[in-house]
């Protein structure tokens, strides 16, 4: 048997070896002595890339041939990280590659971090997107994934002199091996024409008249590879639009005019993700992409519906179902009623029933400044028959509400989509859309019971709730190979694909020899992250000047880290100002405390200074702290530039301490907090987004480390306005210190930074009516004592272990893979279509008859 395996192996790598060579002829013209690495890499990929799409064509076959229904799930983000690991374990081809590499003496972890992560997202939200994607390949559900192709991603950070320089993510700037450009299947997506001030004739009349302003928009597909089954992997696909390909939306006119801007204005829509919108050509960029987003996936999928239908439109209501990942696609509602309405004579009523039949709509956030309004000219301007279609939405909801409510004005002005000239794109997506849902039960209910309380007093029905998960397979199984074998010797290998069973883990938890090997596991990946950061983590003077930089990190010390968007609420500040208080207590004794390595990532949006100015403190206090020979390296303070997923897959298996310390009722659910716990990181958190359900899960017995307030504390606390920081900053000396510090010059190296920090100072003590507004004063003495406790707890290593072990074991429930089914039971209703063996043996016979090139 074991012969048989090897002699199986042997020519999987003689097979990928010679598909190598040849695409290194034949697209690159260099054999293989010659080929850079760069050279090989792109080959490598292009090899792997022909099993992964004989199993994409295979899978769609197969959901043709079995006409299920099919879940279409829009985004304005994904964040995949790199596809060549994703790909290579999800296809357990891993000692092939290895195998192939060791042949052609090529180094396998080179070729692994040679990919560029894909610039597609920022966040939780395009984390989210991408796990689900892992999850119906994986499950073999009917689904299709639809965002933009960011030419330039968000943007790299860098930090120079403490400072956030953005620059583009140059992410395609050599081919990008894993996508499909399909010109056969471009669309037009039309806008309205724009119309000089003193013109008669209106944008609405112009579209009506045929004469609009059109963008050609092009598909990249790229292969979703699902977890190998016996012989086979289960493929879906993400679709992503593009109009910087296309020479046609560039308005040469213009540019010999010298209107620049103007002339690539088309060309440059899926420039960027997220443009800076304080300025109106940013506005308008983003309400451009997010409706390129929506008009061209529709035509897409009303495309395929007809192509599989005869032209037939009457199952559509049934067979298709369209997820709306946040409003950022909200106007998919409108454009669906549009395009039936307008292209496919349903009426009106026909029309309304079957887009609240097709869509659901996921809402992330309760921040009232991140539910997002458009201006009602500016989208009239742009879009001016959809506008009117919103118009008699509206319409009817207010017809609706006055009819139940006996004419409540209150309620109607609440509730309206259209109000003091803007559209509230959150009322739109409920009201069109048959199922809402929050992605905590923390978060459900708060918007039941706060954000959309009048909506759910309407349509109680429409409301539920799916807490958020991550796929275990990228975030245990790839990023922490050590700790999945860990788990696979004790529990088996069920829980690759059915995460409930790793709460068979629980069962060892108590066991030292366990818990040895457990902090073995974790002391080898600090030491790894240790080595990445020296190797990786530059520090770069004023101007971005890499300067050496010697960082004495302890593999011995406490890894406590806070990985996310840098934004008020998720209190990064909060952290720091702990950290101070530490740096004080360290000078007072440098004996007194565990060593500690701080770590900090993330970024902060272009156009948010308040954001900056954290990132730009936490850097300040870092370099006084990291410079200062009294500690004796015993406190360290980190930030690691430009976080994105591959990073996070380095940095999360090495903590030891997860900061989950958002301002309860804040943050909607969390997928970071998930990642740390999975991986053995204990959660120094408050009650907020789905910390509530994993302590639950957990059970508070070896959930040690809640601290802040309740929901209803904080509720009861801004109702009575009662809230003054400057009493908590009176009466605790550690808290004044720490403040004092902020304006006293210890951490400020220049004018600019003195200013930034005594900024930070005021708005925490004085600025405007409501100081402190995420109550940072108010819990950082809970935050402390917690803080103490959580060292008190790690000098006991083994009952650390113990803690840890237990937490892993209660992650069952955070599976991408239980909130897929979360999903599908409570919204989409949509079935397993599993691979059509005939259609997989019929698609592999063709390929096999195409695959004869030998090169030796």
């Amino acid at each position: 048997m074991a012969d048989a395996k090897q002699n199986d192996l042997n020519n999987a790598i003689d097979r990928l070896e010679v598909k190598i060579k040849h695409y290194l002829i034949t697209l690159l013209g260099k054999v293989e002595s010659k080929a850079s690495f760069e050279e090989f890499y792109r080959a490598f990929c292009l090899s792997l890339r022909e099993d992964i799409l004989m199993n994409a064509s295979a899978s769609e076959y197969t959901r043709i041939k079995h006409d299920q229904r099919t879940l279409y799930y829009l985004s304005l983000e994904y964040l995949p990280g790199r596809f060549i690991t994703n790909n290579i374990f999800n296809l357990k081809a891993f000692e092939i590659v290895k195998g192939v590499c060791n042949r052609m003496n090529r180094n396998v972890s080179k070729l692994l971090n040679l990919e560029i992560d894909a610039g597609l997202g920022n966040g939780g939200l395009g984390r989210l997107a991408s796990c689900f994607l892992d999850s119906f390949a994986t499950l073999e559900y009917p689904a299709k994934g639809y965002g933009l192709r960011y030419q330039y991603g968000i943007f790299e950070q860098q930090i120079w002199e403490g400072v956030q320089v953005e620059t583009p993510d140059l992410w395609l700037l050599n081919l990008y091996p894993w996508e499909k450009r399909d010109d056969g299947e471009s669309l037009t997506v039309q806008f309205g024409k724009e119309t000089a001030e003193d013109e008669k004739t209106s944008v609405e009349e112009l579209w009506k008249l045929g004469q609009r302003e059109e963008v050609r928009v092009l598909p990249f597909d790229i292969p979703i590879v699902g977890y190998r089954k016996d012989s086979y992997n289960p493929v879906i696909q993400l679709r992503l639009w593009s109009t910087k390909e296309s020479p046609k939306n560039f308005k040469l006119q213009r540019y010999n005019a010298g209107q620049l801007d103007q002339a690539a204005e088309n060309t440059s829509l899926t420039n960027v993700l997220y443009p800076n919108d304080n300025h109106e050509m940013g506005k308008r960029i983003r309400l451009k992409q997010e409706y390129l987003l929506v008009s061209a996936s529709l035509q897409d999928i009303l495309r395929s519906h007809l192509l599989s239908h005869n032209n037939d439109l009457s199952t559509f209501h049934d067979k298709v179902r369209i997820q709306l990942n946040e409003t950022h696609p909200a106007l998919t509602t409108v454009e669906l009623m549009y395009q039936l309405t307008e292209n496919y004579q349903f009426s009106w009523e026909n029309a309304f029933e079957c887009t609240k039949e097709i869509c659901s709509y996921t809402n992330h956030t309760v921040l009232k400044e991140a539910l997002e309004e458009w201006n009602q000219h500016r989208v009239y301007s742009m879009l001016p028959l959809q506008y009117r279609i919103i118009e008699k939405i509206n319409q009817q909801l207010v017809d609706d509400i006055r009819a139940k409510y006996n004419n409540d004005a209150e309620k109607v002005q609440r509730m309206s989509i259209l109000e003091n000239g803007q559209i509230k794109m959150a009322h739109l997506a409920i009201y069109m859309s048959h199922k809402v849902n929050g992605v905590s039960y923390l978060h459900t209910e708060i918007l039941k019971n706060r954000n959309f309380k009048d909506f759910y007093d309407m349509f109680p029905e429409r409301f539920v709730n799916c807490t958020n998960g991550v796929t275990h397979r990228r975030w245990l199984l790839h990023a922490n190979p050590e700790l999945a074998q860990f788990i696979t010797k004790h529990i088996g290998d069920e829980w690759i694909t059915n995460f409930e069973e790793i709460k068979k883990i629980k069962n060892i938890a108590s066991n030292p020899d366990a818990q040895k090997e457990f902090l073995e596991i974790k002391a080898k990946r600090k030491q790894l992250l240790i080595d990445y950061i020296i190797e990786n983590c530059t520090h770069r003077d004023a101007f971005g000047n890499v300067l050496p930089d010697d960082k004495h990190l302890d593999p011995v010390a406490i890894f406590d880290i806070q990985t996310k968007r840098i934004h008020e609420y998720k209190r990064q500040l909060m952290n720091v100002l702990h950290l101070i208080i530490l740096y004080k207590r360290f000078l007072k004794d440098p004996n007194s405390r565990h060593k500690r390595v701080a770590i900090f990532g993330g970024k902060a949006a272009p156009g948010y200074w308040a954001a900056k100015n954290i990132i730009r403190l936490i850097n300040g206090v870092g370099k006084t702290i990291n410079n200062d020979t009294r500690l004796n390296h015993m406190l360290k303070v980190i930030f690691i530039e430009n976080y994105n997923v591959s990073r996070a897959e380095m940095i999360i298996p090495a903590a030891d301490l997860s900061e989950q310390i958002s301002l309860t009722g804040q943050e909607a659910s969390g997928t970071g907090n998930m990642k740390f716990s999975i991986n053995g990181a204990l959660t120094i958190g408050t009650d907020d987004g789905a910390n509530v359900e994993m302590r639950q899960s957990v059970s508070d017995e070896w959930w040690p480390f809640k601290f802040g307030m309740d929901l209803k504390q904080v509720e009861e606390l801004e109702k009575s306005g009662s809230y003054n920081p400057k009493e908590i900053y009176e009466k605790d000396p550690e808290i004044k210190e720490a403040l004092d510090s902020l304006v006293d010059n210890t951490f400020a190296q220049n004018d600019t930074e003195r200013e930034i920090f005594q900024s930070i100072y005021h708005r925490l003590l004085e600025e405007g009516p409501k100081p402190d507004h995420y109550f940072i004063l108010k819990d950082l003495r809970s935050y402390i004592e917690t803080h103490e406790k959580a060292e008190e707890l790690f000098k006991d290593r083994n009952k650390w272990a113990e803690y840890c072990i237990n937490n892993i074991a209660g992650m069952g429930p955070f599976s991408i893979d239980h909130t897929t089914k979360q999903y599908i039971e409570q919204i989409w209703g949509i079935e397993k279509c599993p691979m059509d063996k005939e259609v997989y043996n019929k698609v592999l016979q063709d390929f096999t008859a195409q695959d004869r090139c030998r090169i030796y």
